[in-house]
């Protein structure tokens, strides 16, 4: 670390416009020959393709990631020209094993993600190794201080980069700082359980722009830098109309605009990163689409009533407790068998996310419990999933669902609950939505449920089940319209509204 601390002198670059994101803006792929090449995530939906679109408008764009090396004295940093959708640069930090493990998977996602999503319980800071954590953000600051011109604008992505903006605003005072958080920002008493509290609080004011999904993670966000560094709070303005003020558990009706810290003003946003529903909607009628969908109905749906949760195996999604509302709806309710279906798509976690391991088999376990204790000879309750499925496949199953049910205990957003109500418009189907996720707060029309709740999570589903045609589609008719209404586009615009030479494509 010692060697990136003691560089006094920085380069200038330039890169107008940069955007620091762990995560790669294509996949990394070979040919048959073993030449490089790069493709498109598997979803086509989604922020990645929406940032990429920014380089539209310059000539001069940096995206700033992580590349895995083979030995851990690797410091040089791989710059890459990329031609799609224009030209523009990608430069990858190297970190070897022994870094990505102890900054990620240990660091960000024992000690950092327990926290974010109120877990206290699940904490874990003896395993994390700060200064490794330091070291890693460091190298993506300079790598952004080299590649940025004077007065460019640096956009950082998410909670693993929590303290590039410190080092950044340290190294080139001259650069718009803005970042953006993608998941929770928990309140106050429980952010303040990390150790690191003070040194992640004051980096993220050295921003100019700071995002969240929605008011309460701000105001969440700017008690704690009250509270714990001494910022002064701005007024509090009427949150936007796009937000649910009342009824659900994440509501809030006024939210703070700023915070002012050693003479810099900090603007606070909150804007739910949203989907590409004209993406959606056109391939829900493509040809590939309609295909899987015969499979859907023919091997899975049979007539059937058919209820879909996608997620990923995290102890925060909530799959365990919808397994057991749907194992309780079995038991009291015999006329269902064999005229209801639950797909569960589940997706395992990452190899060497050990911290997984228990919820994985717990899912795996209740599921195959289930499927023992009710199954008949033409009828399996459960279709459990832990491959990542295409995206034309997923949209296939939003477009033959009629019921999503989606129960984190937390989550910021869950793109899967827009996605679902892109997919139906005018074909109606019941969304039943865990109030503790962000998109709970967007989506008027999904049924609302608690999912520490038996009661709620049993009446959420029996109402789905039996909702009326007509009122099925009042409220996706309007789930529908806010998806519309404010697309990823629309986010990433009102992000960067206050650098207003940075133009969204």
């Amino acid at each position: 670390m010692d060697n990136y601390l003691l560089r006094d002198a920085v380069k200038m670059g330039n890169s107008s416009f940069i955007i620091l994101y762990h995560r790669t803006p294509f996949d990394e792929g070979f040919d048959e020959k073993g030449n490089r090449i790069w493709v498109d995530q598997k979803s086509p939906n989604g922020i990645i393709p929406t940032l990429r679109n920014i380089f539209r408008n310059y000539d001069d764009g940096t995206w700033i990631a992580w590349r895995r090396v083979e030995h851990p004295d690797s410091v040089d940093i791989e710059r890459i020209g990329m031609q799609e959708p224009s030209p523009f640069t990608l430069c990858r930090i190297p970190l070897h094993d022994t870094h990505i493990s102890s900054f990620y998977h240990v660091t960000s996602k024992e000690s950092f993600w327990p926290i974010l999503h109120t877990f206290p319980t699940h904490f874990n800071v003896n395993n994390a190794d700060w200064s490794i954590f330091e070291e890693v953000n460091l190298r993506f600051a300079e790598a952004a201080c080299e590649e940025a011109a004077e007065g460019a604008t640096v956009w950082v992505h998410d909670y693993n980069l929590w303290l590039a903006p410190g080092y950044i605003r340290e190294r080139r005072p001259d650069l718009k700082i803005a970042f953006f958080h993608h998941t929770p920002f928990p309140g106050n008493d429980v952010f303040a359980i990390l150790p690191w509290r003070e040194q992640i609080l004051e980096s993220l004011l050295c921003c100019d722009v700071v995002g969240f999904h929605i008011p309460r993670y701000t105001e969440n966000f700017a008690r704690a830098a009250s509270t714990l560094v001494g910022a002064k709070r701005g007024p509090k303005v009427p949150v936007d109309k796009k937000f649910i003020t009342v009824g659900t558990a994440l509501s809030e009706g006024t939210v703070t605009s700023q915070l002012e810290h050693k003479g810099r003003c900090v603007q606070l946003l909150s804007s739910p990163v949203g989907t590409s529903p004209d993406v959606i909607q056109e391939l829900s009628w493509s040809a590939a689409v309609e295909n899987h969908g015969e499979l859907i109905v023919q091997d899975t749906k049979k007539g059937r009533k058919l209820i879909l949760s996608a997620s990923r195996v995290d102890y925060t999604k909530g799959n365990e407790e919808l397994l057991l509302a749907y194992e309780r709806l079995l038991e009291r309710r015999p006329d269902l068998h064999g005229d209801v279906v639950l797909m569960l798509a589940c997706v395992a976690a990452a190899s060497g996310m050990k911290i997984y391991e228990d919820t994985q088999r717990s899912i795996e376990e209740m599921a195959g419990r289930i499927n023992g204790r009710f199954s008949q000879i033409d009828w399996v309750p459960v279709r459990f999933s832990t491959r990542r499925i295409p995206y034309e496949e997923m949209i296939a199953w939003f477009c033959h669902a009629d019921v999503c049910w989606i129960t984190p205990l937390r989550d910021g957003l869950n793109l899967v609950a827009k996605e679902y109500a892109a997919a139906r418009r005018n074909r109606g189907g019941v969304l039943v939505l865990s109030e503790f996720t962000g998109a709970s707060v967007v989506l008027d029309g999904a049924v609302l449920t608690n999912p520490y709740s038996n009661r709620r999570m049993d009446e959420a589903i029996e109402a789905a089940l039996v909702m009326p045609e007509e009122e099925q589609r009042d409220r996706m008719s309007r789930m529908t319209e806010a998806v519309e209404n404010y697309t990823v586009k629309d986010w990433a615009e009102e992000q960067l509204a206050g650098f207003p030479q940075v133009v969204v494509a």
